[in-house]
Order: structure tokens, then C-alpha cells, then sequence
């Protein structure tokens, strides 16, 4: 009970990172493809604005999902580190690079370097989710089992493929969804258009790639397919196509609160759709949650802490989120910083 209880709490964590991390890494792929210096200049304004405040914290659940996996279930975790060490590097890899790009390019002081800085930042962004699906996939079409070596065939397959390029357009329906929202909240009409016509067609290639998804599982990776078609994980399917729906009608409105809603709901359910797809299975059909459970004490320990984390974090997460999205943490202008210079005092800011 214990164990299927932290493996409830592991897929729910999966979700989040899914949910939060994919949503910045939608905006790097817009970076990336916004187009030259000008035509660029004003979406990836937004861009920074809008990732700012949250960026680092949304890798928290990334974190969690780390621990949850060597401590509850050690047995998975070895064996998806071991059999695909090489597409989990690559996509650490990224996730440093584009950190490290995303923080560099703004106080850049030269354009050359600001150009450099922008590139690895849009280009890993699109390249970590890629290898992080192509992992996925390598578990969903059975090619990971305890004892499974390293090699390509075990991520390289048509599922680990489709994987990684439906990670890539979740991340970018997710960031433009989000981004249209920024543009109202940064009153940016021009942008408001701009992004909702991405959300759109995104969502219209995504829709294709979960068709074809559905084909190449049905062939490569039947225990999955049978999941996804049958009991909680069908369900689930209909209500991530449900909340689709829900998204493009309320994008050709005028977009809001809601629609983020809406475009979260897509996302979760489709990851939890996966979820109960492989019940009960962590490696479809060859190792379940009982079996690559760690010790029960060791669980028991994990759910406790699991549930003080929760309660310390997920208020303050809850927070950050509010006050971005309120306009509570906005960076103070050089106005601003003079402004408070004349109050008194040691020193004016505005003289540092």
C-alpha cells in the first residue's frame, strides 16, 4: 500500500515538472524560433520578463522527482540511468546550458555576447524536453528491463522518437498559452495576438502527433496502447482531449485565467493517462511497483517527508506564483532606483 501510495506521489511529481518545467522550456523554443534581432526584439522582451521571477523554482519538482525515484524505488532508478544514461546525460546537459544562457544573455553588455548567451539558451531548450520524451518512450516501449544494457536501440525506437517530439510541442503549447496571458499582464496587445496564434497551432500539432502517437504505440509499445484505450488511462485520454477543446475555444476568445487552466488540464491528464497505462507496472511488463519498491521502512520515511514537503513547499510555490502573476516582482527601473534616492540617509541609491 505504502508503495503504490510514493508511486501515486512519483507520477503526480512527473506531472508538475511536466506542467511547470515544460512551460518555460515553451518559452525557449519561442526564443528560438521569434526570428532575427528585430523582428525578435519584442517577444523575447516578453520572454524575460515573464520567465524571470519562476524559472529556477519550477526545477524543484524535478528535484522531487529524483529523490522520490533512488529512495522509494532504486531498482527503477538504476535501471533507467543505466539502459539510458546517454539521453539523460544529454538532457542535463541542456538543462545547465540553457540556465546558464538564460541568466547570461541579459547583463551582457555586448550584443555578440547576448546573441551567444540567447542561442544556447532557445537551442537546449528545445533539445532537454526532446531527450527527456525519447527516455520516456524508451520506458513505454518495453525496451528497459532490469539488467538492460546501454545502447541506442533502447531510446532510438519510433516511440522514443514520437516521445521527444510530443515533449517538444507540449512544451511550446504550454509557453504559448502562458505568454499570451504575460502579454495582457505586461499590456502588450501586439503580443497578445502574436502568441495566441501560436498557442493555436501548436495545439492543432500536437493534436497530429497524439494521433500519431496512438499508431506507433499501438505497434511498438502494446501494453501502453492497451492502457491508454482501456479503463483510467482511456479515461483520462477523453478528458486531456476534452481540455484541448476547452483551450482552443477559450484562445479564439479572449484569453484569461482559464485558459491556463485548461492548458495544464491537457497536459496532466495526458501524463497521468500514461501513468495508469502502465499499472501496474513501473517498466511495462517487467517490473512492477511492489517488486522495485525499497524497503518498507524506507517508504514509510519517504511518505512522511514527502507529506512535511509538501506542506512547507507547496504554499510557498503557491505564492510565488501568485504574486508573478499579480505583477508583485517586477525588477525596479533605473527610475525607480532613483526615485528612492532623495528619501535621506547614508546614500542614494540611485548614487551607487
Amino acid at each position: 500500500m505504502t508503495a503504490d501510495l510514493i508511486a501515486v506521489v512519483l507520477l503526480l511529481a512527473v506531472t508538475a515538472y511536466a506542467c511547470a518545467g515544460g512551460t518555460d522550456y515553451g518559452a525557449g523554443f519561442w526564443d528560438l524560433t521569434a526570428g532575427g534581432t528585430e523582428r525578435g526584439r519584442r517577444p523575447r522582451w516578453l520572454i524575460d520578463h515573464a520567465m524571470a521571477p519562476v524559472w529556477e523554482v519550477n526545477n524543484v519538482w524535478l528535484i522531487f522527482v529524483l529523490v522520490i525515484m533512488w529512495t522509494g524505488f532504486p531498482v527503477l532508478f538504476q535501471t533507467v540511468f543505466s539502459a539510458m544514461w546517454l539521453p539523460l546525460a544529454l538532457a542535463a546537459v541542456g538543462m545547465v546550458l540553457r540556465g546558464a544562457g538564460f541568466a547570461l544573455r541579459k547583463p551582457a553588455q555586448r550584443l555578440a555576447g547576448r546573441r551567444l548567451y540567447g542561442a544556447v539558451f532557445a537551442v537546449a531548450s528545445v533539445i532537454t524536453p526532446f531527450f527527456l520524451g525519447a527516455a520516456v518512450g524508451g520506458v513505454a516501449s518495453e525496451r528497459v528491463t532490469p539488467g538492460t544494457e546501454a545502447s541506442a536501440d533502447v531510446w532510438t525506437s519510433p516511440t522514443s522518437l514520437v516521445f521527444g517530439l510530443v515533449a517538444i510541442a507540449t512544451t511550446a503549447f504550454l509557453g504559448a498559452v502562458f505568454l499570451t496571458g504575460d502579454a495582457r499582464r505586461f499590456d502588450a496587445p501586439d503580443l497578445v495576438g502574436y502568441f495566441r496564434r501560436r498557442a493555436l497551432s501548436s495545439l492543432a500539432v500536437l493534436t497530429v502527433l497524439a494521433v500519431v502517437t496512438g499508431s506507433v504505440t499501438h505497434q511498438d509499445a502494446p501494453y501502453v496502447w492497451h492502457g491508454l484505450t482501456h479503463g483510467l488511462g482511456l479515461l483520462f485520454v477523453i478528458v486531456a482531449g476534452a481540455a484541448a477543446l476547452a483551450t482552443a475555444w477559450l484562445l479564439r476568445r479572449t484569453p484569461g485565467t482559464w485558459v491556463r487552466v485548461t492548458a495544464v488540464a491537457v497536459v496532466a491528464s495526458a501524463v497521468i493517462a500514461w501513468g495508469m497505462a502502465q499499472r501496474p507496472y513501473l517498466l511495462p511488463t517487467s517490473l512492477t511497483v511492489a517488486d522495485a519498491a525499497g524497503a518498507p521502512s524506507t517508504l514509510t520515511w519517504l511518505a512522511v517527508v514527502t507529506l512535511v514537503a509538501l506542506v512547507v513547499v507547496a504554499p510557498a510555490v503557491v505564492l510565488l506564483y501568485w504574486l508573478d502573476t499579480h505583477g508583485e516582482l517586477e525588477e525596479l527601473t533605473d527610475s525607480d532606483l532613483r526615485g528612492g534616492s532623495g528619501t535621506g540617509g547614508d546614500g542614494a541609491v540611485g548614487d551607487s
